[in-house]
């Protein structure tokens, strides 16, 4: 069969998923009636005597300035016949004489028809490996499901956001200008002659490096994954090292070694989510946060995962897809670092350096903005408890302008540079903005909360924290978010947990919950790893100049095995608990 008439049959195919799905999609908006649920969280309230009560939300003190008796409030049980018109209220009721406060959360969902918008999304971006398309058919499925047809409007709602306006900051701007002058003034090579002459003598050591700025950038999350991708890939080109092989060192040593390093604003955000009513060990903050850390040497499937780049660094793995093997012998017998029908985030203008005429790389070019980008985000970190992205990645480019300034690059040279540093970027950058949208889309549908309604309800206490893994993974996968998905599973799981552990006796509760806890926390990290509307995925790629669903087909196999080694784990573990 001929390539066109391949590409016809497919092209085909896509518009009929397509239509199929919008369809669908307009039906539900229009035919199917939403279930309406309200979540009542109890909140670990404190008092200020200048202000009045208030308990931690991430961190800060979100002080109750509306509060009202639970019999008089808006989202009461009895008062769900139709829509309400708030999502969230603040009551109390009084309990023994003592007066204990509560947050009401609306969830609404369409059943299994809440997972149209991101099913639409990932089944195109899987058929067409193109992502723009595909995540732009979710977000007009996710629309119709809702029932809003002026499209513009929502994608100006979420791209209006403080998050979308980071996203073009970041990303587009900050971190594209800064490739492009590493790329104007051969700062990036330079790195790399000098780790090649000093450090890496071959695929090996230049993976090596690859993991262990990995396991420094303990942060997580998108600070890794372009720190870590945009120093490493001009060490790995040289080398042969696949960009599949390179992405998923990237990506699978971000979010899973912040869940084991957690000197970050991991612990601090997921606290709230996890007070369950009478349960000692959870009442305070502190309580919340010691019992966090009490969870690291269970969070098998982050274990397994750094473990596994471990041993494909120094080329010993115990498993390996065969896309992976087929990526690893392309690269090393014909180096071709990309599959030859690739379509790399990483555009053309960021894959070699272009120094104008008499201007002289220097390793500084690349060291300084460097450590200063790591200083600044470790050190706002430690000053401020979260680190300051923006501010290290706009001093890291101020930097290097003045550097390369100074050193006599013609201004003209240097913002041609930067011009095509940010046209390098922008199509992920336009793929981190529909991630952001469809993500926002899915949970108003109420995907995540119709699955933990499905699946929560009563189960054998040493198949729950595998539950519980399968639950968190499918929210992740389809919303493309581990924290959002902490938001929607924490505060259901956690009381299911005590309340199975209290229902099957168990020796061992607070041992059983944080192996629930777990579960929770891997498993959300393996969803948003794996999924290719994840905002760290989509900059694994970028920064490493892969493919994202070349990305995402190399990188599953290997995180699944991870994942089912960790399952088979604390169902074992579970069983001390009794």
């Amino acid at each position: 069969m001929s390539t066109s008439l391949t590409q016809f049959l497919m092209e085909k195919k896509v518009v009929w998923i397509l239509l199929v799905g919008l369809a669908m999609s307009y039906w539900v908006g229009t035919d199917v009636r939403p279930t309406f649920s309200v979540d009542e969280t109890r909140l670990d309230v404190q008092v200020d005597e200048e202000r009045g009560p208030y308990f931690i939300e991430r961190g800060k003190p979100n002080y109750l300035d509306s509060v009202q008796p639970f019999e008089e409030a808006r989202l009461h049980p009895n008062r769900l016949d139709g829509r309400p018109e708030v999502a969230q209220e603040f009551v109390w009721r009084d309990e023994g004489g003592i007066r204990s406060y509560f947050r009401l959360d609306l969830r609404s969902h369409f059943a299994h028809w809440s997972l149209l918008p991101a099913l639409v999304a990932i089944v195109l971006c899987w058929i067409t490996k193109e992502p723009i398309t595909s995540l732009l058919g979710g977000v007009v499925s996710g629309a119709l499901v809702l029932g809003r047809y002026d499209l513009t409007g929502v994608l100006v709602s979420s791209l209006s956001t403080t998050a979308a306006a980071s996203v073009l900051v970041l990303y587009l701007w900050l971190l594209g200008g800064l490739l492009g002058v590493w790329s104007k003034s051969g700062g990036a090579q330079a790195f790399a002659e000098f780790m090649a002459r000093r450090f890496v003598r071959g695929p090996k050591s230049a993976k090596l490096v690859a993991w262990g700025l990995g396991i420094v950038f303990f942060q997580g999350g998108t600070v890794s994954t372009v720190l870590v991708g945009t120093t490493v890939k001009p060490l790995a080109d040289d080398q042969n090292v696949s960009h599949e092989e390179l992405s998923y060192i990237v990506d699978s040593t971000a979010s899973p070694i912040a869940s084991q390093l957690a000197f970050n604003a991991w612990p601090g955000y997921i606290q709230a989510f996890i007070y369950v009513a009478g349960v000692s060990f959870l009442a305070t903050e502190a309580d919340r946060i010691l019992f966090f850390f009490k969870s690291v040497p269970f969070c098998f499937y982050a274990i397994f995962a750094v473990l596994g780049t471990f041993l494909l660094s120094i080329e010993k793995p115990i498993f390996l897809g065969k896309r992976m093997l087929a990526a690893i012998d392309r690269s090393r017998s014909t180096g071709g670092l990309d599959h030859p029908e690739a379509n790399p985030l990483s555009a053309a203008e960021l894959q070699s350096p272009h120094v104008p005429e008499g201007y002289r790389p220097n390793l500084i070019d690349f060291v300084l903005p460097l450590v200063l980008l790591i200083g600044i985000a470790i050190g706002t970190f430690i000053a401020f408890g979260s680190p300051n992205v923006l501010w290290a990645f706009g001093i890291a480019l101020l930097v290097a302008a003045l550097l390369a300034l100074g050193k006599g690059m013609p201004l003209k040279d240097l913002m041609d540079g930067i011009t095509d540093g940010m046209k390098g970027v922008v199509g992920g950058s336009v793929i981190l903005l529909l991630a952001i949208t469809i993500g926002g889309v899915s949970k108003e549908a109420g995907g995540g909360a119709y699955l933990v309604h499905l699946l929560s309800d009563s189960v054998p206490f040493w198949l729950l924290p595998v539950m519980l893994q399968v639950l968190t993974i499918i929210i992740a996968f389809s919303t493309g978010t581990s924290w959002g998905t902490y938001a929607v599973a924490f505060p259901l799981a956690m009381p299911l947990a005590w309340a199975v552990a209290g229902a099957n006796g168990l020796a061992y509760p607070e041992f059983y919950m944080t192996i629930c806890f777990a579960a929770v926390m891997d498993g959300s990290v393996f969803g948003d790893q794996c999924s290719p509307i994840s905002d760290t995925t989509v900059l694994s790629s970028i920064s490493t100049g892969c493919d994202l669903m070349d990305h995402v087909k190399t990188q599953i196999p290997q995180a699944s095995f991870a994942a089912g080694l960790a399952a088979i784990c604390w169902t074992l573990t579970a069983f001390l608990s009794a």
